[in-house]
């Protein structure tokens, strides 16, 4: 992974990183020659397998945690990319998502809003003013092709998919402000495709031969959409392959 784009010397932070594709992404950007420091940031322990990547534990849900964390990985200087990978799907029987209607559960659509909107929000509004000026810089979300709008057929899903197309709104709202100030950055969000991770396993059942990927691949696409995204890409959501959803 080259990222051409961004230049050398580069200082990242992957938000998430003990998740599967968090970590997929924090071994790839150490192994990337172009990156210089690899802030892994998570709630829970994770390891350092290198001299670039410091780990951190942080609540983004915290609000002081979070301020703390993001002041002391840009304290010496701006961050270059920045990848927010944290989400929810299920999480034991008090979060699964809804067949019908008839299924929706007030707390359990509050754990999912809070995890998959409120958590990459405030990471946002904390990282975004500290992505480097005069030059391009980023920040990714992960969101999902289920919180299009246009794009849904099937129903069900309506926490997650509303988390996600809450994500989208936020993303493009935040690109509008933060052109403003840095017309150089880009504030993207990013479908990762079926990814063999916890957060996709209880539905592996009926994806069809070639669209289950591993954590490294989507990881690497996702950096190559990257690496090819621009001032006047930001503020939309793209797949892995780089098609605009």
């Amino acid at each position: 992974m080259e990222l051409s784009s961004f230049g050398t010397d580069l200082n990242t932070a992957i938000f998430g990183a003990s998740g599967g594709i968090g970590r997929a992404f924090v071994d790839a950007l150490a192994g990337a020659d172009a990156v210089a420091e690899v802030h892994a940031i998570s709630r829970r322990p994770i390891e350092a397998d290198t001299a670039k990547i410091t780990t951190s534990l942080c609540d983004p849900l915290d609000e002081y945690q979070l301020t703390q964390t993001v002041a002391d990985i840009t304290a010496r200087r701006p961050l270059d990319l920045a990848i927010i990978t944290i989400g929810i799907l299920h999480e034991g029987d008090a979060v699964k998502p809804e067949k019908t209607w008839r299924h929706l559960d007030a707390d359990a659509m509050r754990r999912v809003y809070e995890i998959n909107t409120i958590a990459p929000t405030l990471i946002a509004k904390h990282v975004l003013p500290k992505l480097a000026k005069g030059k391009k810089s980023a920040l990714a979300a992960l969101s999902a092709r289920v919180g299009s709008i246009d794009d849904n057929r099937l129903g069900g899903w309506a926490s997650y998919r509303a988390s996600k197309a809450a994500l989208n709104m936020v993303i493009r709202t935040f690109s509008i402000e933060l052109a403003r100030t840095n017309p150089n950055a880009v504030f993207i969000g990013l479908h990762p495709g079926t990814v063999d991770t916890n957060l996709s396993e209880p539905f592996q059942t009926n994806i069809p031969e070639g669209k289950l990927f591993t954590p490294q691949y989507a990881a690497n696409r996702m950096l190559e959409v990257l690496d090819h995204a621009d001032s006047k890409k930001s503020g939309k959501i793209f797949a892995y392959d780089g098609s605009l959803i």
